[in-house]
């Protein structure tokens, strides 16, 4: 047997997962669905203020826009 095969062999015994490899993917969907929510729960904030574009455009007032 050469070096190389020997060094082979060894490593593969002693590369052992700390779990079962699935769990990867179900942490990994886990996280993916978190963010998920957390994005969606951001859509449409801009409409959530336009009240008070509305009197900002009606008072002619350009203070407190922001950007």
């Amino acid at each position: 047997m050469s070096f190389a095969t020997i060094l082979i062999a060894e490593a593969a015994q002693h590369a052992e997962l700390p779990m079962p490899a699935i769990m990867y993917g179900v942490i990994a969907l886990i996280v993916f669905l978190f963010l998920g929510v957390a994005t969606f729960s951001y859509r449409d904030v801009a409409n959530r203020h336009g009240g008070r574009v509305a009197a900002r455009e009606r008072t002619g007032s350009s203070q407190g826009t922001g950007h």
